[in-house]
């Protein structure tokens, strides 16, 4: 297997309020950072070492060029990044309460419109592994009919797919039944799989790591995680199953740590291709790649947490 890795999605601005225990009605002061669950996997892919490139829509205005540069400066390849004339970037406006409850606001733009014509197919075919990580793919079309459609060339040709359904409860409220269908169409294409605990009982209806990992297996899925916080991570490859410890942090800030999860490991399978009936090696790799994701929590952001090579061996971030 090559080493090159597209990801395609939504990247974003998020606009996090910095008032402590303020909802987005009082709040006044606002912090800008870059976005989006695709773009944080092809972040930690690159800060690695390894090849990524990313794949959106993001307006041709001040924050999407912002957007653009930020996966510059840590070597992502935005040569598929497309600029939109007619809508703006997509941004998201979140303040914590302390109950831990989020208010939330998301002002779709760019990243719902592109469209299947605007995809640089070369450079795709040329990647070795696809992954399908965005939290606003499935929303509507056209981007979520491009979304599958890709999924479904990268299918045909025998493609490494990978997919984290990455629900999101702000944005799909009224709309639970609708996202569960949709993922479940994801989880067939894949390869490999990260769900949350949470997400798997939610999509399987089944509250039993054992017995929902096995139904997503059963859907078509070959390599699955659940992540499962500072308890580790569950792994199965559909004979072998077993949760992988995490590494003992102080944990300052959770955003992006899923992602991170997903780009360790695909910077990992690049390397050469997955067996996976190889159990032991896959263990390996969850391992390495809980510490990575549980090193991006001890620091504030997602792009800007996430480590070095030399920041994992060392164990410091």
């Amino acid at each position: 297997m090559g080493s090159s890795i597209v990801c395609i999605g939504e990247l974003l601005i998020d606009f996090f309020c910095t008032d402590v225990d303020i909802n987005l009605l009082e709040g006044q002061n606002f912090q800008k950072q870059a976005g989006g669950a695709p773009a944080n996997v092809c972040a930690t892919i690159a800060k690695l070492g390894g090849t990524a490139l990313f794949s959106g829509k993001v307006g041709n205005d001040p924050f999407g060029q912002f957007l653009k540069k930020t996966l510059d400066d840590v070597q992502v390849d935005t040569s598929m990044v497309v600029f939109d004339d007619f809508h703006p970037t997509t941004l998201a406006f979140v303040s914590l309460q302390a109950n831990g409850e989020r208010d939330f606001v998301f002002n779709r733009g760019a990243d719902a419109f592109l469209v299947e014509e605007e995809i640089d197919t070369v450079k795709l075919n040329e990647a070795a592994i696809h992954h399908f990580g965005s939290a606003t793919a499935l929303l509507s079309d056209p981007f979520q009919s491009t979304y599958f459609q890709v999924m479904r060339n990268a299918k045909e040709q025998g493609k490494f797919i990978s997919f984290d359904p990455n629900y999101r409860k702000d944005l799909w409220k009224n709309r639970l039944p609708e996202f569960i269908d949709l993922a479940k169409v994801g989880i067939a294409f894949a390869d490999f799989v990260k769900v949350s605990d949470e997400e798997l009982t939610l999509i399987t209806g089944i509250n039993n790591l054992a017995e929902g990992t096995k139904y997503l297996h059963e859907l078509g899925a070959k390599i699955i995680t659940v992540t499962l916080g500072s308890e580790g991570t569950y792994l199965s490859n559909g004979h072998n199953s077993e949760i992988i410890p995490s590494v003992k942090i102080k944990s300052i800030d959770s955003t992006g740590a899923g992602d991170a999860f997903v780009g360790a490991t695909l910077f990992q399978f690049a390397k050469g291709k997955p067996e996976i009936e190889d159990f032991e090696k896959l263990k390996e790799i969850i391992y390495f790649s809980n510490k990575v994701g549980a090193l991006v929590c001890t620091k504030v952001g997602a792009i800007s947490a996430i480590p070095t090579v030399e920041d994992i061996l060392s164990g410091l971030s």
